[in-house]
């Protein structure tokens, strides 16, 4: 995570007459760690109370879908922060501060990670059984249009950063059609609503508060219509930390359980492929935010990463993807980034 950057004057103005009319224009302001999107955050303390500011300045961001899924949240029973003003036009949302519990925090404190990491897998088992389809239809749907779009980082920006040179068009429709093939023979099953970042870094314990209450979410403005084994392949393959394999085993046992998994061969599968997808697609995000964005920080990250693909694509329904990998992506490549000044072309990838 980095630190916000510094606001220009006029961006600095309106956010003063935001909190003016919001009646926290006294308060005291400290900024929060950002994120990789254009985001920043600041924590206001007036009195004994506290906020969040999000900025979120457009036409890079646009606060309206993190609005929305927080009030279908919020009345779903979950929590999520209360939503104390906006200004949707300049992309300013005042909220409440649910403090400095994050899972990350605390797993790194030697909390009780079953307790924690139980807690968030029966929240996406509530989720998913209390979503209605107006729920669904609210948010964008996660396709297999838009699954092989987010595809196309790897031949745009993971093998141009290690080649030095655009991935060949041959090469990049070959990966586009195995991923085709495999989306749709996998039984995904019909969608629910996926939070997308159902991870350690976005969610908050919070004990004082009873039931499935005491997880907390943060970062759902990409929320989506699609299989419901994504959000528990966010939570259980994490990108940034390691989840031990007897926890992550426990915790798929508990998922099957309690939602009622009668396929799990089929569950399996789905699992997988959304892993590959999931995992593959953030290796070429790791890599465009290097390359493109100028925040290296995520690169660190990229070993496990890979680590995770591969045991994903032992499946054998993965088989295809996995005959790509090993022709164009040699072992060295999946165990540290591309060093500075290799590979700065991409292949046309801007998005």
């Amino acid at each position: 995570m980095t630190a916000a950057a510094p606001m220009s004057e006029s961006r600095t103005t309106r956010i003063d007459a935001f909190l003016a009319r919001a009646g926290w224009a006294a308060a005291e302001r400290r900024p929060l760690a950002g994120d990789a999107s254009f985001r920043h955050y600041l924590r206001l303390a007036r009195g004994g109370e506290s906020a969040v500011l999000m900025d979120a300045p457009p036409p890079m961001e646009d606060v309206r879908p993190f609005l929305h899924v927080a009030g279908l949240l919020a009345r779903l029973g979950l929590s999520v922060p209360r939503i104390l003003a906006h200004d949707v036009e300049h992309g300013l949302v005042l909220e409440e501060d649910l403090g400095d519990g994050t899972y990350a925090c605390l797993l790194d404190a030697g909390q009780d990670a079953e307790r924690l990491y139980a807690a968030a897998v029966d929240v996406l088992v509530a989720l998913q059984a209390r979503v209605t389809a107006a729920d669904r239809a609210s948010v964008p749907a996660y396709d297999t249009p838009r699954m092989l779009d987010e595809a196309t980082v790897v031949p745009d920006w993971f093998l141009p950063a290690w080649t030095g040179r655009p991935t060949a068009p041959a090469e990049r429709a070959d990966y586009l059609a195995r991923w085709a093939a495999v989306l749709d023979a996998a039984p995904l099953g019909p969608p629910t609503l996926v939070l997308r970042d159902h991870h350690v870094g976005n969610l908050m314990w919070l004990p004082d508060r009873p039931g499935l209450a005491r997880c907390g979410l943060l970062d759902f403005q990409d929320a989506v219509a699609g299989p419901a084994a994504y959000d528990l392949v966010s939570l259980l393959e994490d990108a940034r930390r390691d989840v031990p394999a007897d926890l992550g085993a426990l915790m798929y046992e508990r998922y099957l359980a309690r939602a009622g998994i009668a396929d799990r061969d089929g569950f399996a599968h789905a699992y997988a492929v959304l892993g590959a997808q999931r995992n593959l697609r953030i290796a070429g995000v790791f890599t465009r935010l290097d390359r493109r964005d100028g925040k290296p920080h995520y690169l660190p990250h990229m070993a496990r990463v890979w680590g995770l693909v591969e045991r994903d694509v032992r499946h054998p329904a993965l088989a295809p993807i996995a005959e790509w990998l090993d022709r164009h992506v040699p072992p060295a490549w999946r165990t540290a980034p591309p060093a500075r000044g290799m590979g700065q072309i991409s292949a046309g990838g801007t998005a």
